[in-house]
């Protein structure tokens, strides 16, 4: 008979995740929370920029005229300071350093305005989206990141083909939007040089918030597709295996078989201090084998008797055991040792439907030991 060689192959290898298999089930809230917690959140930054390129574009229409008048005094201070006069030293570098500082100051602040409705916009479109939660673990240095492997592995992957794919189309509408805005106002364009400087200048601002506006409202479209596509995608990153669900309830909950050895250890425990307490009985009631319930009664401690112990089979032979070997009364009341065993626990006390027939047996008890006096 031919032989052939063994070869052990581990299934796991064809799964489609890896070891834990595919990724089918949704993630857990912990999940979740580490990975916002580690800065992975479903965000666009197409809605920031669309935002953004908006509210900057408005805004020039509203601070057009602060704008104009900071150029203005820019200017002048300018004209001021190279005004010649015996006491301007051009090639003295205190001046020549004033100068390039009051001019930055001045640009500065021509420019502040558009950079705080930019930032503003930009905040608030992202904490719409993800709320509030700051987290510096995404700029924690990643040493996997410069594994040249994985670079390249990145570099042509279908992710950075849809990403070029979207610049270029992005750039061609863009190009298109600004084509065609041109076109429409052609013969102003043409005809400029009939106008005075000032009203050049407006018509330009003019077509540049056209050209901004309708590339903000492109980019706005676009960001709400990829926002639903990022949301889509970092959904389908936090799906789990069962292996990793299994994994997760461990850690939560942990290990069953430790959860099984505490509880048998607090039983024991329970068992050795139930017992413990069993001599201070006055009686025991059983059934007669199956169930014992041992009962105490002190009326400067509870208000109604108490049960001490209690137990079935072979629990319920010990108690009897120790209830023989400490001389305490053991009374057979099948359905009234069913009913305590049932119905109360350990250290509570009797309930009242049950008064009547605990006291006969306790009245009993207390008679033979009187007569036993």
């Amino acid at each position: 008979m031919k032989s052939y060689p063994i070869i052990a192959y581990n299934l796991q290898f064809f799964a489609k995740e890896g070891q834990g298999g595919e990724k089918t089930e949704k993630p857990t809230p912990k999940r979740r929370r580490k990975a916002r917690e580690e800065g992975q959140v479903a965000k666009s930054n197409e809605i920031s920029t669309a935002l953004s390129f908006i509210a900057v574009f408005a805004s020039v229409g509203i601070f057009i005229a602060y704008c104009f008048e900071k150029m203005k005094q820019v200017f002048y201070k300018s004209f001021q300071m190279f005004q010649y006069s015996e006491t301007t030293d051009f090639h003295n570098p205190s001046f020549v350093s004033t100068f390039v500082s009051d001019a930055f100051k001045e640009v500065l602040l021509i420019v502040l305005p558009f950079m705080l409705v930019g930032f503003l916009v930009a905040f608030i479109s992202s904490f719409i989206q993800v709320g509030w939660h700051p987290t510096l673990k995404p700029l924690k240095p990643n040493f996997g990141r410069l594994n040249p492997i994985k670079g390249l592995k990145r570099l042509f992957s279908l992710k950075i083909l849809v990403e070029l794919v979207k610049s270029v189309l992005k750039l061609t509408i863009i190009g298109f939007i600004i084509y065609s805005t041109l076109i429409d106002q052609m013969d102003l364009i043409l005809n400029l040089f009939d106008y005075r400087v000032i009203e050049i200048t407006t018509i330009l601002i003019d077509f540049t918030v056209e050209i901004g506006l309708k590339v903000g409202v492109f980019y706005l479209v676009v960001a709400g597709i990829d926002y639903a596509y990022q949301k889509y995608e970092h959904e389908q990153n936090l799906k789990m295996t069962k292996q990793e669900i299994k994994e997760e309830y461990k850690m939560q909950e942990g290990n069953p078989e430790i959860k099984r050895k505490i509880r048998q250890k607090m039983r024991e425990v329970s068992m050795r201090r139930m017992m413990q307490d069993l001599p201070k009985a006055d009686v025991v009631i059983t059934n007669p084998t199956h169930f014992a319930v041992a009962i105490k009664y002190d009326a400067d401690v509870s208000t109604a008797p108490i049960v001490l112990a209690k137990g079935a089979d072979l629990v319920a032979k010990r108690i009897r055991e120790i209830a023989t070997d400490h001389e305490i009364e053991i009374v057979e009341n099948k359905p009234l040792a069913r009913t305590l065993y049932y119905t109360v626990d350990i250290g509570g006390e009797i309930p009242p439907e049950l008064y009547q027939a605990v006291a006969e047996v306790l009245a009993f008890v207390y008679r033979l030991k009187h007569k036993g006096v």
